[in-house]
This record gives structure tokens, C-alpha cells and sequence, in this order.
């Protein structure tokens, strides 16, 4: 059976819920093949933990939000000169474990590329989705930033212990140390992309 999130909009657009689509029963075959028809449009985005499948189309808040999050990402890289390269939605796999997913943003940081990104973020709008965290559980992220209700809550994946691999959540961010999230959280309610960069620079630089 697969469920069909149906919402009244709201009339003002900025409160419009994420429209999500579940699907179940999904070989990891047929998950190719959604894949396919999607094609390499950003949107709607996919998710699949075994056999489970999530189709979001994301609404103009969930996408103005992990956009500006993401250049909040990479002004502090560029002032504190942090190389970085960003992948945007990049589908990330694993078929032995029955996994995928593509973030709304993600990171690799530093002069070398890597396999996997080391950071990825996720904005949690709408209620109801697949488990994120129990799908890049095994997907080797090294962090994983939750937006949620205007706060950022960053997960650090453990490799030790008998129940690892696990993410905790973790005060500070591991793979950029030093970034204070309740700050740049702070910044996201500005009224456009152009005054939280400018604002979050200023506050980096020692401003007001």
C-alpha cells in the first residue's frame, strides 16, 4: 500500500508543508528505475531504506531554507579559508545495505575529494518522512546537520562500540570545528539570501 500526504495549502506560501508520497515494497531494481524517470532534475527528492521509499517535492520554505543554510556554510568557509566543495542533492547509495538518499545540501571539505561527503544537511519542514539518520547510517557521512523549529542539531556518526556504525547527537560540529550553528541559525530569518550573508560575514568579522 502507499501513502499520499494530501494537505489544504495554506494561503501564504511560506507555510505550505513539503508534499510527500511513501512507497513500499520497493526492490532495489525498481528503485533504479525511479531514479531514472526522475532523471537528473533536483526535485522531487528520493529516499530508500529497505524496500521503503519517500518522494518529496519540497516546498518554497524547505528550499529557501537549506539554500540559505548552505551559503551560510560556505561564507564562514571562505573567512576562515576552509576549501570546500559543494554537491548539492547528490544521490548517495549503497545496494548491499539497502540504502539511499539525497540531501538537501552536503560538503566535502578540504583540498582533497572524498567518496562520500562529510557533511550533510537536512531540513525538516513537514513531519512524517522516512528516518534519515537509520539511512546515512551506513552510507559512511561523517555529520549530519538537522534543521528543525529554527534550531540546527548536528549528529556525528560513531564507528566504536557494538552498536556502531551510530550517529549521537554532538554539542559542536566535528568536520567544522569552531562554526557556532546556534549563530549562524540565527541569520536565517533574514529577508533575503543577500542580508544573512552580508549579516553572517559582519558577525564573523567581529561586527555587529
Amino acid at each position: 500500500m502507499n501513502d499520499l500526504a494530501i494537505r489544504t495549502e495554506p494561503k501564504d506560501p511560506r507555510l505550505a508543508p513539503d508534499n510527500i508520497v511513501r512507497l513500499h515494497d520497493i526492490d532495489w531494481a525498481d528503485w533504479q528505475r525511479l531514479l531514472a524517470m526522475r532523471g537528473e532534475h533536483s526535485a522531487p527528492r528520493l529516499a530508500y531504506l529497505k524496500g521503503e521509499v519517500e518522494i518529496m517535492s519540497p516546498s518554497r520554505s524547505h528550499e529557501s531554507i537549506k539554500s540559505v543554510i548552505g551559503r551560510l556554510v560556505e561564507t564562514y568557509c571562505l573567512e576562515h579559508e576552509i576549501p570546500f566543495r559543494p554537491l548539492g542533492g547528490w544521490t548517495l547509495e549503497s545496494e548491499p545495505d539497502e540504502r539511499a538518499v539525497e540531501p538537501d545540501e552536503c560538503y566535502i571539505f578540504g583540498a582533497e575529494d572524498a567518496s562520500r561527503p562529510h557533511l550533510a544537511i537536512e531540513v525538516v519542514w513537514t513531519s512524517g518522512g522516512i528516518d534519515k539518520l537509520e539511512i546515512y547510517r551506513k552510507l559512511d557521512v561523517a555529520e549530519v546537520w538537522y534543521w528543525k523549529r529554527d534550531v540546527l542539531t548536528p549528529y556525528s556518526l560513531r564507528t566504536d562500540g557494538p552498536d556502531a556504525p551510530r550517529y549521537e547527537p554532538v554539542a559542536a560540529s566535528l568536520v567544522l570545528p569552531g562554526i557556532d550553528l546556534a549563530q549562524l541559525a540565527t541569520f536565517l530569518d533574514q529577508p533575503t539570501a543577500y542580508d544573512a550573508i552580508r549579516a553572517y560575514r559582519a558577525a564573523l568579522r567581529g561586527g555587529t
